[in-house]
């Protein structure tokens, strides 16, 4: 993982499926990302960048309780309709790290660790990037974009995932 540092960032419009999750991030994310995908395609519309996972809500061990499968459009894009909804990335200072490598990998550092470390790195600073919630945390905008992975790079080595938490301001 590169160091983390702290980028100020525009917002940034996008679609997507918001799903509880009840059984891991995969289970949902193998489902909802290829939904999403076929809704963008037969509506026409082309990503504006990457796609992404938004966490909107962990439990008090950080284990993900609600996510969106996300892409960013451009301005202008459709509202969605049904399961497929517009949201937008708030402006702010954003706490970012690159991640190379495996999702998830039993013998190299992995996305998980990744999360960790940037999670771990946060606290230490005394940056905050959500607010209780009865369920454990709220989080203001905590994404992680898929900037080179499967299926357009087969070589998970080369795998490059951005992480961005969104700086709660006191």
């Amino acid at each position: 993982m590169t160091e983390p540092q702290i980028q100020q960032r525009d917002a940034l419009p996008y679609l997507a499926i918001r799903r509880e999750v009840t059984n891991g991030v995969p289970a949902v994310v193998d489902r909802a990302f290829p939904q999403l995908f076929a809704w963008l395609g037969e509506h026409g519309i082309e990503p504006a960048g990457p796609p992404f996972i938004r966490y909107l809500e962990v439990d008090r061990d950080g284990e993900p309780l609600e996510i969106e499968v996300a892409a960013p459009v451009a301005n202008g894009a459709p509202e969605g309709d049904g399961q497929v909804r517009a949201g937008t990335l708030p402006a702010g200072r954003y706490v970012t790290a690159l991640h190379t490598g495996p999702y998830r990998h039993d013998d190299v550092p992995d996305l998980g660790d990744a999360q960790a470390a940037l999670r771990t790195w946060t606290e230490q600073q005394g940056i905050t990037t959500g607010r209780p919630s009865e369920r454990g945390l709220s989080l203001a905008a905590c994404v992680e974009h898929y900037k080179v992975g499967p299926p357009m790079e087969q070589d998970w080595t080369k795998w490059e995932t951005e992480l961005a938490y969104l700086v709660v301001e006191d």
